[in-house]
């Protein structure tokens, strides 16, 4: 079992860890994102608990099952403890989008899982994704909201983005320094 967190980055998976590639079912697949481990590590280095948060409806869909599933999360998990990261954990819906299920983001249900198991206060952490499922998933339970998005860090917010994100971001490590800045800022005043 992971230590306590006050808080955590909870962060989506596709995207924003590892390239999206889809309906991902081959862990032979899985390649982590430019700067994610770095940024992972320097979240780890300000106290943060670390975990995935990811819609995986092609579970949902039929496309893939469970099984295939787990193994791409394994190998997300060796990939990232080479570079000497781990996670805490990876919470996931299985679910097909047309159902109502309380753990879809961008409902809270993943937040309120991963919370229940790792102890964090999920209006003090921080979600970190491309999408604006992942938006709304940490407006829902007051987190501050990170919108990774290549080549548009600093832009205009996000504007097209229903759920506008707290900060645009280029990648984790982009994403790691503000939140570092944050962090700071919180100690200092």
């Amino acid at each position: 079992m992971a230590p306590p967190y006050a808080r955590a980055a909870l962060l989506d998976r596709d995207g924003t860890v590892i390239a999206d590639r889809g309906y991902l079912a081959d862990p032979a697949c899985v390649e982590i994102l430019p700067r994610a481990a770095e940024g992972l590590a320097r979240m780890r280095s300000c106290g943060l608990g670390l975990a995935i948060l990811t819609n995986q409806s092609g579970v949902g869909r039929g496309y893939f099952g469970e099984a295939e599933l787990c193994a791409v999360n394994r190998r997300m998990e060796e990939l990232l403890e080479a570079q000497g990261v781990r996670l805490d954990g990876i919470y996931y819906c299985p679910c097909h989008p047309d159902q109502r299920c309380g753990c879809r983001k961008p409902k809270p249900g993943l937040v309120r899982a991963a919370s229940a198991e790792l102890g964090f206060d999920p209006s003090r952490s921080f979600v970190i994704g491309d999408k604006d499922s992942d938006m709304g998933m940490g407006r829902a339970v007051s987190a501050r909201t990170f919108l990774v998005r290549p080549g548009a860090a600093g832009d205009n917010l996000g504007s097209e983005f229903e759920a506008r994100p707290d900060y645009v971001v280029e990648d984790l490590l982009d994403a790691a320094q503000r939140i570092e800045e944050i962090l700071r800022r919180e100690q200092s005043g």
